[in-house]
C-alpha cells in the first residue's frame, strides 16, 4: 500500500488529510525548535516542556532567540506573551464552530494555533470546519512534541543550526500558510501593510512588538479582516445561526 493509499483509507475526506500532513509537515519545524533550545543553552526537558504546554511554535522561537541573545527569562516571557496574543483573536472565530461544552472547549483552547485556526476557517460547512479543527490541532500537536523531542536528543550532534539553514524554516512554515490566502486584492493589502509595518518596526522595537503592531496594520489595511484568520460569511453561517447557544 503506497502513502497515497493509506491516507485516503484513513482519512476519507480531503481536510483531514490536508490537516494530517500539515501536522507531519510542522513536525519538521519542532526538530529544529529543538536543535535551536540546545544551542540556545536550553536543558532538555525545558524545550520540551515549552512544546508540551506552551504549545505556540512562534512564541517558542522568540523565546528561545532572546535567551540565545543574551536575554533574561522575563525578556523572553514578554515577547512569548506578544506573539502569543494573535491567538486570542483566533479563539473567537474558532469558538463560533465549537458544539456547546466546556470540556470540549478547554481542550480546543490547547489547539488553537495558526494552522488548526486557518485550516478551519477555510472550509465551506460547519461539520467540515470542526474536523478539520481538530485533526490538523492534535497532529500538529503530536508531531510538534515528536519533533522537539528528536531535536533536542540530536541537538548537541548537530551543532550550530544556522550551518545547516534551519533557523529559516519556521518563517518558510507560515510563508506557505500565507500564500493561499492571497487570491483576493484586500488580502494581498493586508498582508502589504502588515510586511511594511515589520520591517519599518523591527529595527527599532523589542522584538515581539512589530509583529503585534503588523497584525493590527493588516486588520485595518483589510477592513476587519486579516489574512490567515477569515472571517467574511461562508455557507456554515446559516448552520451556525440555527445552532442553540451555550452558557
Amino acid at each position: 500500500m503506497t502513502v497515497s493509499e493509506w491516507l485516503k483509507t484513513t482519512w476519507t475526506r480531503q481536510h483531514q488529510r490536508d490537516g494530517f500532513l500539515l501536522g507531519l509537515a510542522v513536525g519538521i519545524f519542532g526538530i529544529t525548535f529543538g536543535v535551536l533550545s540546545i544551542s540556545a543553552g536550553l536543558a532538555e526537558w525545558q524545550a520540551v516542556a515549552m512544546s508540551l504546554f506552551m504549545f505556540t511554535g512562534a512564541s517558542q522561537f522568540a523565546a528561545v532567540g532572546v535567551i540565545d541573545a543574551g536575554g533574561n527569562p522575563v525578556s523572553a516571557l514578554g515577547t512569548a506573551l506578544l506573539l502569543a496574543a494573535r491567538n486570542g483573536a483566533y479563539a473567537l472565530s474558532v469558538g463560533k464552530i465549537m458544539p456547546p461544552g466546556k470540556g470540549r472547549k478547554l481542550l480546543a483552547a490547547q489547539l488553537v494555533i495558526d494552522e488548526s485556526s486557518a485550516m478551519a476557517q477555510a472550509q465551506p460547512t460547519l461539520r467540515e470546519a470542526q474536523e478539520a479543527f481538530w485533526t490538523t490541532g492534535l497532529s500538529v500537536f503530536v508531531f510538534w512534541n515528536l519533533g522537539t523531542l528528536i531535536g533536542v536528543l540530536v541537538g548537541g550532534i548537530i551543532g550550530d543550526p544556522m550551518v545547516w539553514g534551519l533557523d529559516a524554516a519556521f518563517p518558510a512554515a507560515f510563508f506557505a500558510l500565507l500564500l493561499p490566502h492571497l487570491n483576493k486584492r484586500e488580502k494581498r493589502r493586508s498582508a502589504f501593510i502588515g510586511a511594511a509595518i515589520a520591517m519599518i518596526a523591527i529595527p527599532v522595537l523589542p522584538s515581539g512588538l512589530p509583529v503585534v503592531l503588523a497584525g493590527f496594520g493588516a486588520v485595518v489595511g483589510a477592513r476587519a479582516r486579516t489574512c490567515l484568520l477569515y472571517t467574511s460569511p461562508s455557507p456554515r453561517d446559516a448552520t451556525l445561526a440555527r445552532m442553540p447557544s451555550s452558557a
